[in-house]
């Protein structure tokens, strides 16, 4: 990683030979194959051999990120997406199921004892339909892509053809943070100049704000310095192969930016598609948020865990407030909820 001193990642010259690739897909495919196969910690592999289990043959791989993945370590709330061929084979529950196709992942909540303490993780389920289309430029809203442009590994993979899938939605999805989020960046006529440090800021920013979870600065700043050399390598030759298939005019690298140039009409298109997508984003979300209060399973160890990481204080509530949170356990859950310390 580069010093925080240093805002624009990478040697610039190394950053204009990557764009300058003649074959920028092939070269971004193989950056997110190497990434995808990445170890990680025993802990990790083992739940999410775990999850992948429950729900049987149809799981193609198991998708972790996040800030575990960030820090490198299982002491958090690990976050899964379960890719899967079908939603039937994949539950008990047939409603699990049906209610599954609608604004696609089903999420939920596991802790699972291991070597004397609890793993925790919030899983997605998804099938690969969806999923492929949600990476894809042709996505109209920023749920999925967001997540899977930044850096994944894949685990509990069924077969090297499942594999090949997750490295093309994977590739794809950094297509399409780039190909739709370039276009807001200020601009002087039909001209973009900016670091790649600025670009991956805004389209952090914008990608939260679409979800309503407005991130501080210094969090938003975090996410890219983390993993600043990649996040560079990746959207540098993105905008390459976005500009040989016509949807850039032109890209070029120069020493600490890079220039973009589109046609006007591509660029009110491009700025009016987001606002359509930040509201379509936002209309899903409440959806997602109904889905979630029926399938999250026993959401009260959750709460009561992030309540005491993000407070300090070890909550105990009573087995009555425990089997009806939302009746007896208000006056300690409720306020906190709204001071916003869950997320």
């Amino acid at each position: 990683m580069t010093s925080p001193s240093d805002p624009f990642g990478p040697d610039p010259a190394k950053t204009a030979q990557m764009v300058e690739s003649p074959n920028a897909l092939a070269s971004l495919q193989a950056i997110v194959a190497d990434e995808l196969r990445l170890p990680v910690t025993a802990d990790v592999e083992w739940l999410a051999e775990q999850i992948a289990a429950s729900h049987g043959d149809t799981v193609l791989g198991v998708l972790f990120y996040g800030s575990c993945l960030r820090q490198d370590s299982a002491d958090g709330i690990l976050d899964f997406w379960i890719v899967v061929e079908d939603y039937r084979a994949a539950y008990s529950r047939g409603w699990h199921s049906r209610i599954n196709r609608i604004a696609p992942p089903n999420v939920f909540y596991v802790e699972r004892e291991r070597e004397g303490g609890v793993l925790r993780a919030k899983y997605g389920v998804i099938d690969h339909k969806a999923f492929g289309k949600g990476t894809s430029l042709a996505a109209w809203h920023p749920y999925i892509w967001s997540r899977f442009a930044q850096p994944a590994r894949v685990l509990a993979c069924r077969d090297e053809k499942a594999q090949e899938f997750f490295v093309d939605s994977v590739t794809n999805a950094i297509l399409s943070m780039v190909a739709n989020l370039v276009c807001v960046l200020p601009a002087r006529g039909n001209s973009l100049r900016f670091s790649l440090a600025a670009f991956w800021q805004e389209a952090f920013r914008r990608t939260y704000d679409s979800e309503r979870r407005p991130e501080t600065e210094e969090f938003i700043r975090s996410l890219y310095l983390t993993n600043e050399a990649r996040y560079d390598a990746v959207a540098a030759l993105a905008l390459n192969h976005l500009t040989s298939i016509g949807h850039f005019q032109e890209a070029s690298a120069h020493p600490r930016s890079f220039h973009v140039t589109l046609s006007d009409s591509a660029k009110r298109w491009g700025r009016f598609r987001w606002r359509l997508m930040r509201s379509y984003a936002r209309v899903l979300g409440l959806v997602r948020l109904a889905k979630t209060a029926v399938t999250f399973g026993d959401w009260v160890p959750y709460v009561l865990w992030k309540l005491e990481r993000h407070t300090g204080r070890r909550l105990e509530l009573s087995e009555r407030q425990r089997k009806h949170p939302l009746i007896f356990a208000w006056p300690i859950i409720i306020p906190l909820l709204f001071r916003r310390n869950l997320r």
